[in-house]
Formats: structure tokens, C-alpha cells, sequence
């Protein structure tokens, strides 16, 4: 009897698809919810947020509050 099989994506191609996140440091607040100009949030917790889209890495980027961490 033949099995019958589905073509699944493999898991590298999912993540180069996905957008790297960059994590920063929040150097005033350990927990927080940033409402960006696009109306989005982003929460910060434990003294940490990560940027998923273009918008909020340019935003946490130019605010004087955050600092990217390197890893």
C-alpha cells in the first residue's frame, strides 16, 4: 500500500522568511508598553524589548532610551 505524503516546508526555509529581531536594553523602565506612531505597541519587560518590523527598529533605534544589545 503506498502512503500518501504532503509536501511540508522545511524548518530553514520557514526562518529565512521570518525578520530577525533585534533586542535593546530599556535604560529607564524595566517594564513598559510603548504605543509607536503607527499606533502599535510594544512591550518592554524585564528591562527589554525586541523590534521585529523596519517601523519599530527605526523607533527604538532614534529614542533615547534604548540601546541595542549585542550578542
Amino acid at each position: 500500500m503506498a502512503k500518501i505524503t504532503e509536501d511540508k516546508p522545511d524548518a530553514p526555509s520557514l526562518q529565512k522568511n521570518a525578520p530577525a529581531a533585534r533586542t535593546f536594553r530599556d535604560k529607564v523602565y524595566t517594564s513598559r508598553t510603548l504605543i509607536l506612531p503607527d499606533g502599535s505597541l510594544l512591550p518592554v519587560a524585564k528591562g527589554q524589548v525586541s523590534a521585529i518590523s523596519d517601523a519599530q527598529l527605526q523607533y527604538l533605534n532614534t529614542h533615547p532610551d534604548f540601546e541595542p544589545l549585542t550578542e
